[in-house]
């Protein structure tokens, strides 16, 4: 069963469209991951599933909810795509204190939540008495993906979760995302350079290229060889 159907979907800036999407479902308990070359079209259509920009046709429904005529299907969804996510005149504590009294959340059900982020974010993030505007690019990300996160969401969106993050975060943010989906059933749609994590995370990988879905591809059960050799062709 579909959570996000996706019918038409337009962007276009000025005389050029940098998104064209026909027609996308997105199964319940799937990881849909978005890859291709920066300006491909990702955070754009991430975007959008956000109603975070104004499409230009069509729509997109989550949950039976057309995204850009409600605010309803927020209640459900946890989204980090960048920095602008952040309040960063806040503590990380206070940010994501706030973040679960929007959904619902006392501190205390907030702290018990983060007990299971303690070493993603490990001892730089939390107890440093640090705005978030003075943690490093890493550990800006991690805050901004843990708030997305501790809301329990039915949904998640993440754009380029693996970025700024060293070796080991990035495999940690892995795990803790194959136990999102796995245990919680979260649905989860997440964009990435990294074919390698996305594989290996991904139950479904969809290839953009100007804006077009051009491979939707199911790894293991598809030869994900194609998509390595797309990049290696554009990398000449």
């Amino acid at each position: 069963m579909a959570l996000i159907e996706i019918t038409g979907l337009e962007k276009k800036y000025g005389e050029d469209f940098s998104l064209v999407v026909d027609r996308l479902s997105v199964e319940k308990g799937s990881i849909t991951g978005i890859v291709g070359n920066n300006g491909a079209g990702k955070t754009t259509l991430l975007r959008l599933l956000l109603d975070l920009t104004e499409a230009t046709g069509g729509e997109v429904v989550t949950d039976g909810i057309a995204v850009a005529g409600s605010d309803s299907w927020k209640s459900f969804t946890g989204s980090y795509l960048d920095e602008g996510f952040l309040i960063d005149f806040l503590t990380p504590e206070e940010y994501f204190y706030f973040t679960g009294r929007l959904c619902g959340l006392d501190a205390k059900a907030v702290e018990e939540k983060l007990r299971g982020f303690s070493r993603f974010l490990g001892g730089e993030v939390m107890g440093r008495k640090k705005y978030i505007r003075e943690l490093s690019s890493g550990n800006r990300q991690k805050a901004g993906i843990v708030a997305a996160m501790i809301t329990g969401p039915r949904l998640l969106i993440l754009d380029e979760p693996f970025n700024f993050l060293d070796p080991s975060s990035q495999i940690l943010i892995r795990r803790l995302l194959e136990e999102e989906n796995s245990v919680r059933g979260t649905t989860i749609v997440l964009s990435s350079h990294n074919l390698a994590h996305m594989s290996g995370l991904c139950t479904r990988l969809l290839l953009l290229e100007k804006g077009r879905i051009i491979r939707d591809l199911s790894p293991p059960a598809d030869d994900l060889s194609e998509v390595e050799a797309y990049f290696k062709l554009q990398a000449g």
